[in-house]
């Protein structure tokens, strides 16, 4: 614990795990302490491999189940907002802002932001465009479903995060294998999925609209296009992600959709990450999360576009008259921006990565993060959890960052990976 930063406001943020380090730093550096809470008494899965600084707070508090108890303990630092750092924290960040009488999107659309199936029937109830789905916790009724929707089905966890445990079911049968893989077991939170949920697939463009919100005025921040490939036996693994210019013209209608999206779901301050694939129809949402964007994105964005989430969810707490002020305007790139995993195909303990250095050398080439390094056990790449190794790129041209996107796919593959005892 450290002590207090004397005169300067505090901040409540709930889950603040390594991921969400850079809000946590950005709101040190404007003079405010951050009192960390935990929402669950066991640091879940996705977490523990690296799971927070406790430096960075003034109070690392556990909540042990009480909401008065814990928002008496927090009250004490007389907080100007509460945050939500991830995923499994926005329910009680809710709860928290409510009880304290602070700004925050209430608890009556809570269950909503956070639970797949309820999110999207949500947005059906508000008249929008919602995928058709299923909420499944019986196999012979998801297998029905299937054979009636026809084509192709896709199975995921209620409230898991990270693409994990999300299956592309071409049959009924590889449905019911999805469901069965899911029920029962436990997502990246530990939390155990009661059921699972089946979407229909929707084709076309996945883009991830990055956005903050004060008192229902919402602003986006960035926009970026998914690149895709088939792998490891997942039919539409994201492998990369390009900055678009807010000129593009697919950014008004992700626009105009996504923040009636947020409308739809109570979200009226803060950071928030939709995921929405542009079909032939339109928009639809994939789901959203009430939280400021992971996977560096933000850092990335920072990096083309001089802003990013970070800054406009500080000013939207900090300073909401400057907020307003600018609220809407077009962000401009100053330089093209893509974030791209590595695919690894194998499995076991990793010697070494052959012919990284080319991969560092690409013109476009801004930092590269190895996630696994040699001598640890490496995985096939299935999610957004098992990328290996991380490129970011960055260039005043946009076909130098696409040319080298296709550069580091042509050099992924077996051939990359070592492995020990081969």
């Amino acid at each position: 614990m450290t002590a207090a930063i004397k005169g300067g406001p505090c901040i409540v943020m709930v889950d603040a795990y390594a991921a969400v380090r850079g809000l946590v730093l950005e709101f040190r550096e404007q003079g405010c302490s951050v009192v960390r809470v935990q929402s669950t008494r066991e640091v879940p899965f996705v977490y523990r491999s690296a799971p927070y600084v406790p430096d960075d707070f003034v109070l690392d508090l556990v909540h042990d189940g009480d909401p008065a108890a814990t928002a008496d303990a927090v009250a004490a630092f007389s907080p100007i907002a509460v945050i939500s750092g991830g995923e499994s924290g926005v329910e009680l960040a809710d709860l928290l802002a409510e009880r304290l009488g602070l700004p925050g999107n209430g608890t009556a659309l809570s269950a909503a932001r956070r639970d797949k199936h309820l999110m999207i029937e949500t947005l059906r109830a508000a008249g929008l465009r919602a995928a058709r789905q299923l909420w499944a916790t019986d196999a012979d009724e998801l297998a029905a479903w299937h054979r009636e929707l026809g084509g192709r089905v896709v199975v995921k966890p209620p409230r898991s995060a990270g693409s994990q445990g999300v299956s592309f079911c071409d049959t009924p049968e590889e449905s019911v294998a999805a469901y069965r893989s899911l029920a029962g077991a436990d997502d990246v939170f530990s939390q155990p999925n009661r059921g699972a949920v089946a979407q229909e697939y929707l084709a076309g463009t996945e883009y991830m609209v990055n956005t903050v919100s004060r008192d229902g005025r919402h602003h986006v921040c960035d926009v970026w296009r998914t690149g895709r490939v088939s792998a490891n036996g997942v039919v539409d693994l994201c492998d990369a992600l390009s900055l678009i210019d807010s000129g593009s013209r697919v950014v008004r209608p992700l626009t105009e959709y996504g923040f009636q999206v947020l409308d739809a779901l109570g979200i009226r301050h803060g950071p928030a990450h939709l995921e929405i694939r542009m079909t032939p129809d339109g928009p639809c949402l994939v789901e959203v999360g009430a939280r400021i964007a992971g996977g560096g994105i933000p850092a990335a964005a920072g990096l083309g576009i001089g802003a990013s989430q970070l800054d406009w969810t500080v000013d939207a707490y900090l300073r909401p008259e400057r907020f307003h002020a600018r609220v809407g305007t077009p962000y401009e790139v100053k330089r093209y921006a893509a974030i791209a995993g590595m695919v690894s195909p194998v499995e076991g303990v990793l010697r070494e990565y052959r012919g990284i250095e080319e991969i560092e050398r690409l013109e476009g080439c801004h930092a590269l993060a190895t996630l696994v390094k040699p001598g640890q056990e490496i995985r096939r790449t299935v999610d957004d959890l098992t990328y290996p190794v991380v490129v970011t790129l960055l260039h005043d041209l946009d076909e130098v960052v696409q040319r080298d996107l296709n550069t580091i796919r042509h050099l992924d593959g077996v051939g990359f990976y070592a492995l020990e005892g081969s």
